[in-house]
């Protein structure tokens, strides 16, 4: 459930260098949650890199990786200690297996219809044990993130085999707040033509979260601005949320 582009093969294995662990904070703010759940489930776990470092850590207990993109899939199954599932939550029956569902990487803004909100939040209740844990974050969307995703803003990584990659986004237009859906170019050194992909995400605020979540029998217990702890405000970058399996 990472970002539609990484389903290709080739581009998934350029997700690691473009997002490394030291990069971003959702890795090491979820790895003790991970580290202190005896069965963890993590929904849109793309190349598995959360997984893989739980096992370095020591975790010795159920680690599960669902992912509907092959390309992120060929990444994590690199490791043989670690189950990984290709598919999503509406191909899953999971009752009461996990201690700990975790969605990193605002994979879960991609639920972008009510439908898909209700079914997938559905789905992760029924695979948390009783008073388990749901562990996610979404953009604020008071932040309005996406006016930073312009082609003013190019990324540059170098590849596996050394050519150079520079990678940009651009935003339909007008943007309803709601959703937003990007076109995300790739040029490298060693391609002759760019790659496109296309993406749509959903942004939701606080009481929408809340209503979505309450309606599915999880209750919020916790939410954070960043990835410091700080509170959610106007400002905040992200609402990073746990919820718990109500009873």
């Amino acid at each position: 459930m990472v970002d539609h582009q990484f389903a290709d093969a080739g581009l998934a294995a350029l997700y690691d260098r473009q997002y490394t662990w030291e990069r971003r904070g959702d890795f090491g703010f979820y790895l003790p949650l991970v580290l202190a759940a005896d069965a963890v489930l993590d929904v849109g776990c793309g190349t598995g890199t959360l997984l893989h470092r739980a096992r370095d850590e020591g975790h010795t207990g159920r680690l599960c990786g669902l992912d509907p993109a092959a390309g992120m899939l060929a990444q994590a199954r690199t490791r043989e200690d670690v189950e990984w599932i290709e598919g999503d939550l509406g191909s899953t029956s999971w009752d009461g297996e996990f201690d700990l569902v975790v969605m990193s990487g605002h994979a879960f803004q991609v639920f972008v219809t009510d439908e898909e909100l209700r079914s997938s939040l559905a789905a992760i209740r029924a695979a948390l044990t009783e008073g388990g844990r749901f562990a996610f974050e979404t953009r604020n969307p008071s932040a309005r993130a996406w006016e930073r995703w312009t082609d003013e803003y190019v990324r540059e990584i170098t590849g596996p085999t050394g050519a150079t990659i520079r990678t940009w986004n651009q935003v339909d237009t007008p943007v309803d707040g709601r959703t937003v859906s990007f076109t995300t170019t790739f040029v490298s050194s060693d391609r002759a033509e760019p790659e496109t992909s296309r993406s749509t995400l959903r942004f939701l605020d606080v009481e929408e979260l809340a209503s979505f979540l309450t309606e599915a029998g999880l209750v919020v217990e916790e939410q954070f601005g960043d990835w410091d702890r700080s509170p959610v405000t106007e400002q905040s970058i992200e609402i990073i949320t746990f919820a718990r399996r109500a009873g």
